[in-house]
């Protein structure tokens, strides 16, 4: 498989009253026609990484270090035309509230329309056109008339799929979505997964999902990487991650979801909180939470092990055993 994007060693600081280490040491891969789920609770550098990816960072208090290669071009290189281009035409968002990113002063139809004709160079009435069929690609009901519909004249469901259109108007390869169906109930929150999947495959695209919800993981991803304290953890197959997950974290996050769990069972937790991110990990940062915790884990930082073809753990219980290296 192809990989579209290649990210290595990302590191993401924020400077202000004090630093923030959001992301550090962060490794991921994207193929062709993928969906990758980055699962993990608010604050694990999700979004940021997303973000980075996309340069959406503020400039002035963002420092960005490490390698983002999205169809072989250096991102991170790119100037502010080059940047222009390359957002929606190469690479599109979803954003976790569409009632925020939409602009509610502009109709729907007009700020779907403007994005063709920025990137397409397409007239107004070609790009009206074009706003109108993915509107009806989305599945918004009476499409024509929506077109002149205000955000805030939506329901949170259809802002979402109006959201989705405007992502998709200008056909990009790679389509990044952070939490799109958070805010959404539950009826309406699987049908824009359905929908979701459903256009990625039509469009060939390739998705990072970010998702805190192993449920909704379960229903768009193919392959999932666990983030903890602005590092991946864990990654490999939706399979292998949701039957067996190696890091004490990944098994946490999954035990403590309804999903599988017996009417009136207690739902496991994960003790104490998630640490501090003023200062870059020295060792594994998941130990004061971790009921498999030795002294190396709070003394070094645990090395990424490659567990197979398609896994990799960052942590001693993935080390194989002597047993099993004599074997």
């Amino acid at each position: 498989m192809t990989n579209l994007v290649e990210i290595r060693d990302l590191n993401v600081r924020f400077s202000g009253e004090r630093t923030v280490h959001a992301v550090n040491d962060l490794s991921l891969s994207l193929g062709e026609g993928e969906v990758l789920g980055l699962l993990g609770e608010s604050g694990s550098g999700k979004s940021v990484t997303l973000r980075a990816l996309m340069r959406l960072l503020p400039k002035k208090r963002t420092q960005i270090s490490g390698s983002v290669q999205v169809l072989g071009r250096d991102v991170l290189a790119l100037d502010d035309e080059q940047l222009s281009a390359f957002r929606g035409q190469t690479v599109s968002m979803i954003f976790q509230e569409p009632a925020l990113a939409l602009d509610p002063v502009y109709t729907i139809g007009r700020q779907i329309a403007e994005t063709v004709m920025r990137h397409e160079g397409r007239s107004q009435a070609d790009a009206m056109a074009r706003a109108l069929e993915m509107l009806e690609v989305v599945r918004i009901p009476s499409a024509k008339r929506r077109l002149d519909a205000y955000p805030h004249e939506m329901s949170g469901g259809m802002r979402q799929r109006a959201m989705i259109a405007l992502a998709l108007a200008c056909k990009p390869k790679i389509l990044l979505a952070d939490e799109p169906t958070t805010a959404l109930d539950a009826t309406v929150q699987i049908q824009i997964l359905l929908l979701l999947r459903e256009l990625q495959r039509e469009f060939g695209m390739s998705v990072i999902f970010v998702t805190h919800d192993i449920g909704v993981a379960i229903e768009i991803c193919d392959r999932v990487a666990v983030m903890y304290a602005g590092q991946v953890v864990e990654q490999g197959t939706l399979g292998q991650i949701v039957r067996t997950p190696i890091h004490p974290y990944a098994r946490g996050l999954l035990a403590s979801t309804v999903h599988g769990a017996k009417r009136g069972q207690r739902l496991e937790t994960i003790p104490g909180t998630p640490p501090s991110l003023d200062k870059a990990p020295v060792n594994c940062s998941f130990a004061p939470r971790c009921g498999f915790a030795q002294a190396r884990c709070i003394e070094q930082l645990p090395p990424n092990v490659q567990v197979g073809p398609d896994r990799i753990a960052r942590c001693i219980l993935a080390e194989p055993t002597e047993a099993a290296a004599a074997t």
